[in-house]
């Protein structure tokens, strides 16, 4: 098969912009070099690949090229709905594409509109309120007296402030946790100002966090082992999260953390809960072929749905503790063999002829 691999590519600058303009983590959720380089070489094993950054040239090329499929990765740079830009550019050429659709990644990127289609699920996630002004701060609070507006719960402390549309911990920093209404203020001042964006503000819960690698489609998608986040290999004072600095600055090729487990140490009870809410989130979004999605557990010890990522990260080496990749080792799946699974289960899904070369997974990995 011929397949592009579609992708946006970290960069120092960007021709005609002061990089002084944007946020210092504006590149983060981009793909570096080495990782393009090892998804190429994953697919080439077994099909011709043509490399297509996802810049403003990109339609002409996929439109040039006619891939049989698109091996999508591709970030996009602009807009709430930059996720969204080339698989409606592939639906418009009528190129088949691996993964989610238009409408599910705009929604799974605005942390909002996820959160408002769980709860219409009925699938737990953190009491939220979005936040568009420094003005909302006060109505936002769950003070004596105050009573809440249709839809708009009062929250109460300790909350997390995070960018309404960022991925990657973009703009989920240490301090992003707030104990008190000067601190809740600063941190929508900081959204606000550096990301031009609305501010989401959550009721952080205190329990332990998971992140779940999900792959298939139907009766074959599949849970990987759960990975769970140790908090306690941060360094001392700061807080229990994944924020920018545990995910980019901390945490080093050079000297990574011992900050996941995979797989984790849950009893079969807490398993199950945590395969089971992901399952329902899966299908609440209408997510395709891959995701991985974030819980964490609330006071009582139930998980709740922090965010979805239907783009997941794939870093190759194992020292850059990039989650999806890890669990799939943690499945007895090598880094070439994770690609090319994603590829044959959208080739799968989407009746494509024959000419899906995967190597085959281990006997304990069973697509059930």
């Amino acid at each position: 098969m011929k397949v592009a691999l579609v992708f946006n590519l970290k960069r120092d600058s960007i021709p005609g912009l002061n990089r002084k303009d944007l946020p210092p983590d504006f590149f983060a959720e981009c793909d570096d070099k080495e990782t393009i380089d090892a998804i190429r070489a994953a697919l080439a094993e077994f099909h011709k690949v043509v490399l297509v950054e996802a810049d403003e040239d990109a339609y002409e090329k996929l439109r040039n090229e006619r891939p049989d499929i698109v091996f999508n990765v591709a970030e996009g740079l602009w807009g709430s709905g930059r996720e969204s830009q080339i698989p409606a550019i592939l639906e418009l050429l009528r190129i088949p594409y691996t993964g989610s659709d238009p409408v599910t990644l705009a929604i799974s990127l605005d942390k909002a509109r996820t959160k408002e289609v769980l709860q219409a699920h009925g699938i737990p996630t953190p009491a939220f309120r979005l936040v568009e002004t420094p003005d909302d701060v006060a109505a936002i609070l769950a003070k004596k007296g105050a009573l809440p507006a249709p839809g708009k719960p009062l929250l109460k402390f300790p909350m997390i402030v995070k960018p309404l549309e960022e991925g990657s911990s973009k703009g989920i920093v240490n301090s992003a946790v707030v104990k008190d209404e000067d601190e809740l203020g600063r941190e929508i001042a900081r959204v606000l100002g550096k990301y031009h964006e609305p501010a989401i503000v959550e009721e952080w819960l205190p329990g332990r966090e998971f992140t779940v690698a999900m792959i298939g489609n139907g009766e074959n998608l599949r849970c990987l082992p759960i990975v769970e986040i140790k908090f306690d290999t941060l360094p001392p004072g700061v807080n229990p999260i994944y924020s920018y600095e545990a995910k980019w600055v901390w945490d080093t090729s050079e000297k990574p953390l011992e900050i996941f487990e995979c797989p984790a140490k849950v009893d079969l009870e807490l398993k199950d809960d945590i395969e089971a809410i992901c399952l329902r989130t899966w299908s609440a979004l209408r997510i395709r072929d891959w995701a991985r999605i974030d819980v964490r557990l609330d006071a009582s010890g139930r998980p709740q749905i922090l965010e979805v990522n239907p783009l997941p990260g794939i870093l190759p080496q194992p020292e850059q503790n990039s989650c999806f990749p890890k669990a799939a080792r943690a499945a007895g799946l090598s880094y070439n063999t994770l690609v090319r699974r994603v590829l044959d289960v959208a080739v799968a899904r989407l009746g494509l002829a024959a000419g899906s070369s995967t190597v085959a997974p281990p006997a304990h990995f069973s697509l059930r």
